[in-house]
């Protein structure tokens, strides 16, 4: 036995207007503008876009140094955009948990990073926080050699864990 179907052309056809307005679909209605006005408020929460945290979990791994610091002084001078800050930051060491560099508790250490002031709605990974006087913190950073100074090596998440 063979099955014969026939194919049909698919015609649209126009929904009444008072078909929206009417029954269960009413509360349909209801639940989408909800919905819609839900989208619209959270929409720019989602647009931050920071990274995932496997990413800082992979900087983490790949600084070359992790200190704990003790911060002695902070300098911020303009950058070369009205936007930019250059910060310089002066440690003490007050541990080493690894240190390719050869950094010993007790050194002191400079750390040289810029940070850029972004508008509201900014898409992006965080900024590095800029660091104050007396601040003890952990540090991932990596040095470089040619300067003798560091560099945060894990962005936003340089100076602490998740």
């Amino acid at each position: 036995m063979s099955a014969n179907f026939e194919r049909k052309p698919s015609v649209l056809q126009p929904i009444p207007c008072d078909f929206l307005a009417s029954g269960p679909i009413r509360g349909e209605k209801e639940s989408m503008r909800r919905f819609l006005l839900l989208l619209v408020v959270a929409c720019p929460l989602l647009l931050r876009a920071e990274l995932p945290p496997s990413a800082y979990e992979s900087m983490h791994k790949a600084a070359s140094d992790l200190l704990t610091i003790e911060v002695l002084r902070v300098e911020i001078e303009p950058g070369d955009a009205p936007e930019r800050q250059n910060v310089h930051v002066m440690a003490l060491v007050n541990g080493v948990t690894r240190s390719a560099s050869s950094v010993k508790e007790g050194d002191l250490i400079n750390v040289v990073y810029t940070v850029t002031a972004r508008g509201k709605g900014w898409a992006g990974p965080g900024e590095i926080p800029i660091l104050e006087e007396k601040d003890k913190t952990m540090a991932y950073l990596a040095k470089d050699t040619d300067k003798g100074e560091f560099h945060p090596a894990a962005g936003a998440m340089s100076f602490r864990n998740f």
